[in-house]
């Protein structure tokens, strides 16, 4: 298993939550880095769903058009929405 780069960095924190945490022995650098990393993929998936916003519209114009290819097999709550 390969460790990933750290990189030092500065942050400026609430004092209050800063002294708290340590009171409680709370790895501030895993939680800030676990946040971060939560932060970055979801900036990620919102970047990528407004990238590929006009690929879902054209595939839900055709699926309005012409219905779902699978349909016919489809099986669960939503199936009978497709079928037509």
């Amino acid at each position: 298993m390969t460790t990933a780069t750290k990189r030092k960095t500065s942050l400026t924190l609430d004092a209050t939550a800063l002294d708290e945490a340590r009171k409680y022995g709370v790895n501030v650098s895993a939680v800030a880095e676990a946040a971060l990393t939560k932060a970055v993929d979801d900036a990620r998936r919102e970047n990528w769903l407004k990238e590929n916003a006009a690929a879902f519209e054209a595939q839900s114009e055709w699926h309005d058009i012409h219905g779902h290819p699978l349909a016919d097999i489809m099986v669960g709550f939503a199936s009978e929405t497709w079928k037509r």
